[in-house]
């Protein structure tokens, strides 16, 4: 199979990963651990929100009727009765010609039907056993009404939502203190190698540090799974072959990096000839990466990324990214695209769409995209300074200054505004 090829597209590869893939199982965690999470399934209010009618200032609570007339010139004077704290309830009710002092958020007494602000009476920094009001009221003036934001059982968030600091101020506000998650994938993590080393190795002739593996690792957390490394995979087809069916048992997603060229030693190609790995794809019109391979493996996903590290983080951002992102549970599992100006020119040919990495800047409104020029598949050199993939369309004039290209971000940007 290594030298039959079907070469498929960016588009079409994603879709036939994102058709084996489904949600893992709901799991319940307390609401601390659920930051950055997924929802597994749609809550609802469980009260009404607000859950009375409340002050939404600080000022006196009074009968609308009674400061009809009043003015800055001649104020309508009440009787203040008592203070109402946020947290308190009130004990007494606003009667004709009398008023309750009252904070933001604490609950309307009853009788009154109409908040005046601290600043529309007379001497507001004094307390008084007497307010004057310089402002004529209608009612419900300055209140929130129980259930106006949201009535009991209403839903508060779907399932497939990300969890960010504003969900967790709802659920925290409705008393979910567990709240169902999808659960996290574990992503078994396997290079590919003989001349690879471990980070602390001392380098020796002809071999180099595995630094695909700590990447990926790092990806993988950020991207919401559970990194599982495993040790190297043999070259030997039969030896890499029982490796893997062990693996396989112990994670959801299984994500190797080298060995799937053409070479000798790419075992992973190799393997994909098997009659127990049903291939998805094991060739995508792209550079660099494209020997990217996917399959089947028994029960689970097989996601073999090139061994050269740019052409890794590529294939991960395109490939696995997404995937985590489908078993997480997210709503949207595909990528983002913008559309940017290019800020240098890129005339280089390639018989494939290139994926070029870039970063991104805002100058008048117009987002710039300005390419990496280290773009050899095996250098990383610069691959901390990528925030985006500028896609270079196939053919021999690439794309000049100028011109409108589409741009897949992969971070945020760093870019700082003026000021």
């Amino acid at each position: 199979m290594s030298f039959h090829r079907q070469t498929i597209s960016v588009d079409e590869a994603l879709n036939r990963l994102l058709a084996v893939v489904t949600p893992l199982p709901e799991e319940w965690v307390g609401i601390g651990e659920a930051y950055g999470r997924t929802l597994a399934r749609e809550l609802t209010a469980t009260c009404d929100m607000p859950p009375f009618d409340r002050s939404a200032l600080d000022g006196f609570a009074v009968r609308a009727a009674d400061t009809a007339g009043a003015t800055v010139e001649n104020p309508v004077r009440l009787a203040v009765t008592e203070t109402i704290a946020a947290g308190q309830v009130p004990g007494l009710e606003v009667k004709p010609g009398t008023a309750c002092r009252i904070m933001t958020g604490a609950m309307m007494p009853p009788g009154a039907d109409a908040v005046i602000m601290l600043e529309q009476t007379e001497k507001p920094g004094e307390v008084s056993d007497t307010v004057g009001v310089k402002r004529a009221l209608k009612p419900g003036e300055n209140i929130s009404r129980r259930g106006e934001e949201m009535k009991s059982g209403e839903r508060i968030v779907r399932a497939g939502e990300r969890i960010n600091a504003g969900t967790l101020a709802l659920l925290a506000t409705f008393g979910y203190a567990a709240v169902p998650v999808v659960r996290r994938p574990r992503v078994g993590l396997l290079a590919t190698g003989s001349e690879l080393l471990d980070v602390d190795q001392p380098l020796v002739p002809g071999k180099i540090r595995n630094s695909n593996s700590v990447m990926l690792s790092a990806l993988i957390g950020e991207a919401g799974g559970i990194p599982v490394l495993f040790p190297r995979l043999p070259d030997d087809p039969a030896q890499a072959k029982r490796a893997l069916a062990a693996c396989t048992e112990q994670v959801d997603l299984l994500v190797t990096s080298g060995g799937v060229s053409v070479g000798d030693f790419d075992v992973i190609a190799a393997l994909t000839d098997e009659p127990d790995v049903e291939l998805l794809f094991n060739r995508v019109a792209m550079r660099p990466g494209s020997p990217t391979t996917a399959a089947r493996y028994g029960s689970k996903l097989l996601c073999a990324l090139s061994g050269n590290p740019a052409a890794c983080f590529i294939g991960f951002e395109l490939f696995v990214r997404p995937v985590l992102r489908r078993m997480t549970g997210q709503q949207q599992a595909g990528w983002r695209k913008l559309h940017a100006r290019l800020a240098q020119a890129y005339d280089k040919p390639c018989p494939f769409p290139r994926f070029l990495r870039g970063r991104l800047e805002e100058r008048d409104t117009v987002l710039y995209a300005h390419p990496d020029f280290n773009d050899k598949a095996g250098n990383l050199i610069t691959l901390k300074e990528s925030e985006c993939f500028i896609i270079i369309p196939a053919g021999g004039k690439g794309r000049q200054a100028g011109e409108i290209v589409e741009v897949i971000p992969h971070a945020a940007a760093s870019w700082t505004f003026p000021g």
